[in-house]
Parts: structure tokens; sequence; C-alpha cells
């Protein structure tokens, strides 16, 4: 069964990322609140690279990133599911991004939820990863909401980070 292009949770429908979704990713990644805890604000050039990267992973797997919308169409953030090369070792991340005005309402709980069954059921996976920073606790609560556990302390991307795992059963 191929992997959904698009899907929908109770209040979001995730979309898979497109070029068109270009201005939408340079609004999020220019938002300092929203990128605080994901490495910083992006620039042009680096959303691009993010953007290419990203239907890269698509065209590669067959699954990869989605842009989220709510109930009224809006563009409202980002998931992911995608490879992740850490320490040599090749496995699949959960990931998320909202826009702080819909922060607190449990969507990213929603999201993250819904990637793990699509990785679970559509992929097989038999384990998913997901990385944050240390002091990124609303991040903490979702994974572990999710069921993931604290694995351990890495370095990812040049910033000290924690790891998350789940393994299906």
């Amino acid at each position: 069964m191929p992997f959904p292009e698009s899907f929908a949770t109770r209040r979001l429908t995730a979309e898979r990322l497109r070029p068109e979704h270009y201005a939408d990713l340079l609004r999020m990644h220019a938002d300092p609140v929203q990128m605080a805890m994901l490495g910083g604000v992006r620039d042009a050039a680096q959303t691009t690279e993010y953007l290419e990267k990203n239907l890269a992973h698509w065209d590669r797997y067959g699954f990869g990133s989605w842009i989220l919308r709510d109930e009224r169409a809006q563009v409202v953030g980002r998931a992911i599911l995608r490879h992740l090369e850490l320490d040599g070792v090749d496995d699949v991340e959960v990931g998320y991004s909202l826009d702080p005005p819909v922060w607190g309402r449990g969507l990213a709980t929603e999201i993250a939820a819904a990637c793990l069954e699509h990785a679970r059921a559509d992929l097989e996976l038999t384990t998913v990863v997901a990385l944050t920073l240390p002091a990124n606790a609303r991040s903490r609560r979702v994974i572990e909401k999710v069921g993931l556990t604290y694995e351990r302390d890495v370095m990812h991307a040049g910033f000290p980070s924690v790891l998350y795992r789940v393994r299906f059963t």
C-alpha cells in the first residue's frame, strides 16, 4: 500500500510538501518564537535547502514532510516522518512544528500520534525516534505522551539534543 500523500486527523489536514509551500516554510522559518527550539531562524537560502532536501526525501522514500492546515484550511505548521542518520545508524524520525498561535491546543500530540500510526501501519516500521533540545519541555511532553521514551543525550546538527524512541511490538 502506498504511503498517503495527505491524511487528516480530527482537527488537521496534512498534505505532502510541494514546491508551492515555499512561502509557507519561509514564513515559519522566519518566526523567532517558532524556530527558537529548532536551531533558530532560517533565511531564504536555508529554507530553499530545507525544501529541496525534503522534496528529495519524498522522491527517494515515498514519504516525508507534510504541511499542516487547520479546520479553516490555514497553514499552521508542518510534520515529518523522515530518515535520519545518527551515529551511523539510519532511523526514521517523527517531528512537528506548529505556529505559536495554535500552541497549547493539543495539535502537536494529535499530529505526532497520527504520524506514528502511519509509521507503524503503513511503513511497518519497528521503531521511530524523535529529537529535541533538552530545554524544550513542551516538545518533550508531546513526545512522551505519544509513547516515546528517553533513550540518551546526543549531538545533532551541532546542538546537544535528547533522543527518544518508540518500539512497536
